[in-house]
């Protein structure tokens, strides 16, 4: 199965360049399934229902989200009349809307996809993302239920990201990591198989701080007073994302590269693509 999964959205100039480029990747490397992940994507602060139907119709199977997941107040509302929609799942139980859903592929394998939010410096502090997958994992066992197992595991810290990896190795697909918006250097297949990044990096424009305009961001860690509210940088936007071969025989990754494409960053397709 070609999986291809996209980093956070970070305002119009992310949104746009995602909707522009996505079906051509989607036809141009016969991509059987995309996950997107659109918490930033209304001005960088959350996703409306509308920015979620248009990435739906872009081509993405599914939208991700994190910490910025309830910022637009209508998501409260739309979370639950849409199961392409994700918000972590490691939300107390009564929380609108579901953390993970099992869809079909283009090639009509059966994709687990789950969103789990850390809980190390992030707000606000969730239920335990490490029981939370198990939970997950037993509930849909990969090569039973199951014939591929996505995680958007959204988290600060690196060293929770990777030791969620390690929890689930052999036991789903992928683990790609969001919220940073840095694209990391250390996608890898583990040892028990699962493919893994520790942040897939923002679709956005980068000539910004974290995607927004740079200069509010620098005003406050040199006065540390605000001047004004954090605003989209509205520059020429860089496409982020990782792209991963998997096995239909086993679910697990057998090839992984990083997706770059727009200015600023060395644009890369995964080789194995062409």
């Amino acid at each position: 199965m070609r999986f291809l999964f996209l980093g956070d959205m970070v305002g119009k100039s992310g949104r746009t360049a995602v909707w522009e480029r996505l079906p051509g990747l989607i036809s141009d490397l016969k991509l059987d399934f995309v996950v997107v992940n659109g918490e930033n994507a209304a001005g960088g602060f959350g996703i409306t229902e509308e920015i979620f139907q248009e990435t739906i119709n872009a081509g993405a199977d599914v939208v991700t989200t994190g910490n910025h997941v309830w910022d637009q107040k209508e998501a409260v509302t739309f979370a639950g009349r849409h199961d392409q929609f994700l918000r972590p799942a490691n939300y107390p139980a009564g929380t609108p809307g579901r953390g993970s859903n099992l869809f079909f592929a283009r090639n009509g394998a059966r994709v687990l996809v789950a969103n789990i939010m850390g809980r190390v410096f992030m707000h606000p502090e969730l239920d335990d993302p490490f029981t939370t997958g198990e939970a997950i994992l037993a509930s849909c066992p990969l090569g039973e239920q199951a014939d591929a197992i996505i995680f958007d595991f959204h988290a600060e810290a690196t060293s929770e990201k990777q030791c969620f990896g390690h929890f689930v190795d052999g036991r789903a697909s992928l683990v790609v990591g969001t919220h940073t918006h840095v694209p990391t250097a250390d996608c890898q297949i583990l040892n028990g198989g699962t493919g893994y990044m520790s942040d897939a990096g923002m679709c956005g424009d980068y000539d910004s701080s974290l995607g927004m305009d740079k200069e509010e961001p620098l005003n406050r860690f040199i006065s540390k007073m605000p001047k004004g509210r954090f605003e989209a940088a509205s520059g020429p936007a860089t496409i982020c994302g990782l792209g991963v071969e998997i096995s239909d025989r086993t679910g697990l990754a057998e090839k992984i590269a990083p997706l770059r494409l727009g200015p600023r960053l060395q644009e890369t397709i995964p080789s194995f693509w062409g």
